[in-house]
């Protein structure tokens, strides 16, 4: 297994719909860990690990979006795993 991580940065209509919810199931049902919350600029970050195939497909699903979200724009930084996260959570 080729295990990476990423911080991803999601811009547009992206808080206040249901957003990091669709997240959450979208990574749980990859079996993915880490964390997504609202920046206060408006973005939603999500910090993810897993298996590099599996978060390449779960980036172009969130790039596809949430029905009520309006995804403009993604920023990807890749990380080294670190195995730090023990589930996928919503952090306020």
């Amino acid at each position: 297994m080729n295990s990476v991580g990423a911080k991803i940065r999601v811009k547009g209509l992206v808080q206040g719909v249901g957003f990091r919810y669709f997240v959450l199931r979208l990574a749980n049902s990859y079996g993915l860990k880490g964390v997504v919350r609202n920046l206060p600029d408006g973005r939603v970050e999500i910090e993810v690990e897993g298996d590099r195939g599996l978060v390449e497909s779960f980036i172009q699903d969130v790039k596809t979006g949430h029905p009520y979200a309006d995804v403009r724009d993604v920023q990807i930084e890749w990380l080294p795993f670190e195995g730090k996260f023990p589930t996928f959570e919503i952090t306020y």
